[in-house]
């Protein structure tokens, strides 16, 4: 990799901002990925999206306390910048966004957060409390901080995605949001910086994820019933992983959907593997 194909990395607010200027200043667009790091092709896929709706981007890599309960993985969460920004290298990013906890919270914890609402109750945000409210903080920070005219995320993370287009509507933001698809293994499992954490027994049985998806998509037609039915099914199968929720959602609500419906829908699910914990999602057309 050449030197100029490596981004820049910035640690501090008023650097970024001040890069950020003098390229709006030569007319041109911004787009930012937020990250958490531990970058791997999923992250990449962003980038490259990312890389085709603006001129230059951006990619935050912080790993956001506030989006951590007690007794989660925050201090076990990879951390490896050399790696995320040798990784990045040729793939579209100018900048490297990679601040402090001091430089994001420099007075501690935001006594100012945002409220994830209701859908923030549910599913991750039932099994994490708090944790949306973390997130939803750190992007509204982080989107002032970058002021991008578009943001990318992974469509693995849906619920997140809902949330955070929820946000961006109803506090006006001026930018959109584009979700690029889920990147897997060739064996269906979603890619996921926690993935390293699995041993090679434990990879083999955190496909279930992926099969309860495909079952659950498969069964589909004949409603929802069905199709969780289907899931459940897969799960049962499989002791090695202890489901913590398998759900089909509607599309545009992600709130359970009603017996009966039929059109576009979300199956989502989590689970853990040993001592990792895993989500995935895939759409489905009911009925």
């Amino acid at each position: 990799m050449t030197t100029a194909d490596r981004p820049l990395v910035i640690h501090t607010i008023a650097e970024l901002r001040e890069f950020v200027r003098s390229r709006r200043e030569r007319g041109a667009s911004v787009a930012l990925v937020p990250t958490m790091g531990a970058l791997h092709n999923g992250h990449l896929s962003l980038v490259e999206r990312a890389a085709g709706l603006a001129d230059t981007v951006v990619v935050s890599i912080f790993v956001n306390p506030l989006q951590f309960g007690v007794g989660e993985d925050l201090e076990r969460y990879p951390r490896a910048l050399d790696a995320d920004v040798e990784a990045l290298g040729g793939h579209g990013a100018a900048v490297v966004f990679a601040p402090s906890v001091d430089e994001m919270y420099p007075n501690g914890p935001s006594l100012t957060r945002v409220t994830a609402g209701p859908v923030g109750s549910l599913f991750e945000g039932a099994t994490r409390p708090g944790h949306f409210d973390g997130m939803l903080t750190v992007v509204a920070k982080l989107f002032n901080i970058v002021q991008p005219d578009v943001a990318v995320f992974g469509q693995k993370d849906a619920q997140q995605v809902r949330l955070v287009k929820q946000m961006v509507l109803d506090l006006n933001l001026p930018l959109r949001v584009e979700v690029a698809p889920t990147v897997r293994e060739d064996d269906g499992l979603a890619l996921s910086s926690r993935n390293r954490f699995l041993t090679s027994d434990e990879s083999t049985v955190a496909l279930v994820l992926s099969k309860a998806l495909q079952a659950a998509a498969d069964s589909a037609p004949k409603g929802a019933a069905a199709a969780r039915d289907a899931a459940h099914a897969v799960f049962a199968n499989e002791p090695g992983a202890v489901l913590d929720y398998f759900e089909i959602v509607g599309a545009d609500t992600f709130q359970p959907v009603a017996e009966g419906f039929s059109g576009p829908a979300v199956a989502i699910v989590a689970a853990s593997v040993g001592a990792t914990r895993l989500i995935d999602n895939r759409p489905i057309d009911l009925g």
